[in-house]
C-alpha cells in the first residue's frame, strides 16, 4: 500500500455519510469545516479546510474510525488537538495507518499525544493497562475491520454483520462490494425482480454472499434514514 493510493480521490461526502453510518453533512463538516454562530470550526480529520467535493480512501477510512466514537456525552471535535500532533508523528493519514495501533511503540506514541493534549477518555484510542498500551474497545473494533497492507489501510469491512462485503480502492472505485460485486448493483437487481438464486447464478457467487450484500444495503439504508 503506498501513500498514493490513501490519496486517491474516489468517494463524494455524501458516499462517506452513508457508508459510515452518520447523518447528512457529518463528513462535510468533520473533513472541511463548518461555521456555527458566527465561528468557524475546523476540519477534524483534514490540516485545514480546502472546498473540495471529493473524499480520499485515506480520509474514508479514517472517517470510519470516528464514526466509533460519536456519541451524545463528548463531541469527536475535541480530537482535532490530537489528531494534529499524531499527523505530526506519523504523517498525513495517521489513523488509516497499522502502527499507531499495532506496533508497540507506535501505541505508546499515541498515549503520550492524548496525555498532553488532555483528551477526554471517552474519545481515546489507547489505554494503559497492567502498564502496557492497548487499544481502546472503540479502536479495536475499527483495527479489527482493517486489512493492512504495507503498512497502511487496504481493504475494510464496513459493517461487522456483512463480513463478506469489503471496500478496496484498487477495486469497484472503492464502493462496498462482494467478490468485486458492488453491493448496490445486487440490491438494484433484487428490487428490480432478480431472486437470490438468479443474482448468485449471474455474478457467480454463493447464497450466503448475494444475502451478505442485500443485508448491507438494508443497513446503510437504515442508518441513513435514522
Amino acid at each position: 500500500m503506498t501513500t498514493s493510493m490513501l490519496d486517491r480521490a474516489i468517494y463524494s461526502y455524501s458516499d462517506v455519510d452513508r457508508l459510515v453510518g452518520l447523518h447528512g453533512g457529518t463528513a462535510r463538516r468533520w473533513l472541511d469545516g463548518y461555521s456555527r454562530a458566527g465561528k468557524f470550526y475546523e476540519p477534524i480529520l483534514r490540516e485545514a479546510s480546502t472546498g473540495t467535493e471529493v473524499v480520499t480512501w485515506g480520509e474514508m477510512v479514517e472517517a470510519r474510525l470516528l464514526a466509533e466514537f460519536r456519541s451524545r456525552d463528548v463531541t469527536v471535535q475535541k480530537l482535532r488537538p490530537a489528531i494534529e500532533q499524531l499527523r505530526e508523528k506519523f504523517g498525513r493519514y495517521p489513523l488509516a495507518l497499522a502502527r499507531p495501533f499495532l506496533e508497540v511503540e507506535g501505541r505508546e506514541l499515541v498515549q503520550v499525544v492524548q496525555e498532553e493534549v488532555g483528551l477526554d477518555r471517552s474519545l481515546q484510542l489507547v489505554v494503559v493497562r497492567n502498564g502496557q498500551s492497548m487499544l481502546t474497545a472503540a479502536t479495536e473494533r475499527f483495527s479489527d475491520s482493517v486489512q493492512y497492507v504495507d503498512g497502511a489501510a487496504g481493504r475494510i469491512q464496513p459493517d461487522p454483520r456483512t463480513p463478506f462485503v469489503v471496500m478496496d480502492p484498487a477495486r469497484t472505485f472503492g464502493q462496498p462490494a462482494v467478490r468485486n460485486v458492488r453491493t448496490e448493483i445486487l440490491a438494484g437487481d433484487y428490487k428490480a425482480g432478480s431472486s437470490r438464486d438468479e443474482l448468485a447464478d449471474l455474478y457467480e457467487l454463493t447464497l450466503d454472499q448475494v444475502d451478505e450484500a442485500l443485508r448491507f444495503e438494508l443497513i446503510v439504508s437504515s442508518d441513513r434514514a435514522a
